[in-house]
Parts: structure tokens; C-alpha cells; sequence
């Protein structure tokens, strides 16, 4: 999942929270359907490319700041999304949940979860909907942890807070258990749709590694044990397979820099490539060998192919593009064209519906959720 946000102000950025911008959402209580006109409710069909082919139709769902990492409930009714929004008094990422077919977020903020202060990230269902469970750093200080200086001609890093802990919350924002109690960072949590194991990464053996769960915390087992970064993890839509992100320092220089990074709780996330395995981190198999940064994976609901952000065409280090592969390494799609940014997608159940986080169209250095109607 993320340690994501804190790249997103490098490009240039779209927002259009005018409010006398038309509607871009139906009535509160009305289900998206054939009496509300396209032309209406899919308002940034003009910001589809036309190699974007995918895309049916295509609308804009959050206005300001930056967005990103929506994730379904399991029903498919809501999205729970992390964000660091100025205008609603923030000053890092936080966790929000919202409807959206029927909630306005120009005209109203959403509901915030993330109420004891910190950093806060990776949101994500638990079974029923009625609770939530996200990262957060608030036992540690309630205040947003400092960001590493970004140094000229340096290279990109991401924090590796050791207070992030993992925390379930019901919808009013209440925390209803701490799931991870061990020193050292634990967070990018996601749970299996089978509704039995959450995966998530931790530094608790001194490396980046992934280990799974029971929903109350129990029974914690490590799946991965390569040098190096695994993360971003999510089960297969049968909870059988995990797919995730992850770096391979092979020479000597590589390994001695992941290491002396890991030592200061950060990470560089400049190459990664995808893994494939199974629930219990067995038969694990690489399916990219892009070069670059390949990230954000996720699930395409007929299980036999994931979609992800990749960087690997470019020289600049961005823009980056989504694409999909097959779960056996073939059959590599171009899906996005925006030259800009577009990462963390993620299928409804159903895959009628694609939510992802881009700058496409816009100013300001702002990074906004899509939802895309999508089409095979």
C-alpha cells in the first residue's frame, strides 16, 4: 500500500472544487442508474486519453489535496481512502470513508476514522463493513511525525515510521482494538476476502518482510524472508494467492545501502518488481522484471491478472502509468496515457468499477481519486 502520498506533490496536479462547477453525483439516496445521464454523473469523460480504451466513462471524486489508496467495502457501497487535505486542517495523511454514488465531496468532507492524532495510513474493510482498520503513529505522538529533507540531486526515500502500529475502528471513528503490539514498524495492512487473514508488513525481525493474521490479531506468521522491501500486499479474489511489491538488493552496494536506510527507518523505493505466492508465502515467483518502480498491485476479479503502476518507461522518474499482467508474467497492457500520475487501482468486487488516484488534468499539485466504469 503506501508510503505513496509524500511523492505525489513532485507533479502537477488537478482540482476542480469550484462550487459552481455542475454535479458530478447523484442525489443523496440515489443509486447510479439508466435514469441519471451519462453525460452528467461521468463528467470527466473529456480527461480520458484515447489509448485509455478501458475507460467507458470516467469521473472525478475527490477535489483538493492529495487522495489516494480507496479500497471497497466488501459490499461495495463505500470507499475507505487515506488524505491530506489543507482545506479540512490537515497536516498529514488521515483516514476518511465515504459513499461514492451518492456523496457530494466538493459540498461536504467526508467522514474522518483517523481521530487520535498522528500519522495515519493504509485503511482497509473488515468483514461486515462496521469496521475499519488502518496504521497509525498517534501512541508514539499525536503530532504528524517529520518528513525526511528532501535533499537536491538526492535520491527519493520513504519514512519507515517505527510507531506505526495497527489499529481496527468502527465508522464513528472509535478505536475498537490494537491489532500489533511488537517495536518497529507495522502497517499496509489489507484483509483476505475470505474474511480469516489480514497481511501486512513489519520490521519486527529487522527487515522488511510481510507476515499474516487472524482478524483479532492472533497467530501471526512471517511469509516472506528475502532481503529486502515486501510490501503492499493483497490477497487473491478466492483468498488463496497474495500478490505484492518488492526490492531485491542483489550487489554488495545495494545491499549496504538498503541496509544503512533500514538502520535510520527509511526505505528507497525507486526499484521494485512484483511477486506472486501463495496465502502462506509458499511457490513465491516473480512476474516483473521491468526495471524501475512497479507498485500498487491489485487483483483483477477474474483472478488470472493484476493491474499496477509502473515508471518503467520513463527517464524522469515519473509519469506513472497503469498497467496489467497476466498472473503468469504475460501479456503486459499499457492501460493509462495521462503522462502525469496514476497509481493505486483497485477493482470493485463486481469489476465493474476501477477507483484509482491521478494528477490528469490538473493544477496545483493536487492528487485526486477516479472511479472509472470500466470495460473489458
Amino acid at each position: 500500500m503506501k508510503q505513496t502520498v509524500a511523492l505525489l506533490p513532485l507533479l502537477a496536479l488537478f482540482s476542480c472544487g469550484d462550487a459552481t462547477a455542475p454535479k458530478t453525483v447523484p442525489p443523496p439516496g440515489t443509486e447510479i442508474s439508466a435514469n441519471i445521464p451519462d453525460s452528467l454523473y461521468w463528467n470527466s469523460d473529456s480527461l480520458i486519453d484515447p489509448l485509455e480504451t478501458h475507460f467507458e466513462h470516467l469521473r472525478q471524486i475527490t477535489f483538493g489535496g492529495d487522495n489516494a489508496e480507496a479500497y471497497w467495502s466488501f459490499d461495495g457501497k463505500k470507499l475507505v481512502f487515506q488524505a491530506n487535505v489543507p482545506a479540512w486542517g490537515e497536516q498529514c495523511d488521515q483516514i476518511y470513508v465515504f459513499d461514492p454514488f451518492t456523496d457530494d465531496l466538493r459540498s461536504n468532507r467526508p467522514r474522518k476514522l483517523s481521530l487520535n492524532g498522528g500519522r495515519t495510513t493504509c485503511s482497509y474493510f473488515l468483514p461486515g463493513d462496521s469496521l475499519v482498520l488502518f496504521a497509525s503513529t498517534h501512541l508514539g505522538d499525536t503530532a504528524c511525525p517529520p518528513v525526511p529533507p528532501h535533499v537536491p540531486g538526492g535520491k527519493y526515500i520513504w519514512p519507515i515510521y517505527p510507531s506505526f502500529d495497527i489499529f481496527a475502528t468502527d465508522l464513528e471513528g472509535n478505536i475498537r482494538k490494537r491489532l500489533t503490539d511488537s517495536p518497529g514498524y507495522d502497517a499496509e495492512a489489507t484483509v483476505s476476502p475470505k474474511g480469516d487473514r489480514i497481511v501486512f508488513t513489519s520490521t519486527r525481525n529487522g527487515d522488511l518482510d510481510l507476515y499474516t493474521m487472524n482478524i483479532d490479531g492472533s497467530d501471526v506468521k512471517q511469509i516472506t524472508n528475502e532481503l529486502g522491501y515486501d510490501g503492499g500486499a493483497f490477497f487473491s479474489p478466492d483468498g488463496t494467492k497474495l500478490v505484492w511489491r518488492a526490492s531485491r538488493p542483489k550487489t554488495p552496494e545495494a545491499v549496504k545501502e538498503y541496509t544503512d536506510l533500514l538502520k535510520i527507518n527509511q526505505v528507497q523505493p525507486t526499484s521494485m518488481e512484483l511477486y506472486i505466492a501463495n496465502a502462506d508465502g509458499s511457490d513465491a515467483r516473480q512476474i516483473t522484471s521491468l526495471g524501475q518502480a512497479n507498485w500498487a498491485p491489485y487483483w483483477h476479479p477474474d483472478g488470472k491478472h493484476i493491474i499496477f503502476a509502473s515508471n518503467h518507461k520513463s527517464e524522469r522518474g515519473f509519469p506513472f502509468t497503469l498497467y496489467m499482467i497476466g498472473t503468469d508474467g504475460e501479456g503486459l497492457e499499457q492501460l493509462t496515457n495521462s503522462d502525469m500520475f496514476d497509481a493505486f487501482p483497485v477493482f470493485s468486487k463486481d469489476g465493474k468499477y476501477l477507483v484509482f488516484s491521478s494528477n490528469r488534468g490538473g493544477v496545483n499539485h493536487e492528487t485526486n481519486l477516479f472511479i472509472a466504469k470500466w470495460k473489458e
